[in-house]
């Protein structure tokens, strides 16, 4: 799968801490795809795609232990 991920709108994690540690990025550009990346890299490192239908249980798995 090929995305454009440059012209994407991006949010930072609620869980990213303020002093530039563990930042995570997702955008809700795509349809039913989730793109994630490491803010820290400014948009040079890697986005990860993930589709919705796994993304959505990984963060409610992830919120039922928080």
């Amino acid at each position: 799968m090929r995305a454009d991920v440059n012209s994407l709108s991006w949010r930072k994690s609620s869980h990213s801490n303020s002093d530039g540690a563990n930042c995570v990025e997702v955008s809700d550009d795509l349809p039913g795809i989730v793109p994630v990346r490491d803010s820290k890299l400014a948009g040079a490192g890697p986005v990860l795609l993930f589709p919705a239908a796994v993304w959505a249980p990984f963060i409610q798995a992830v919120q039922g232990r928080a």
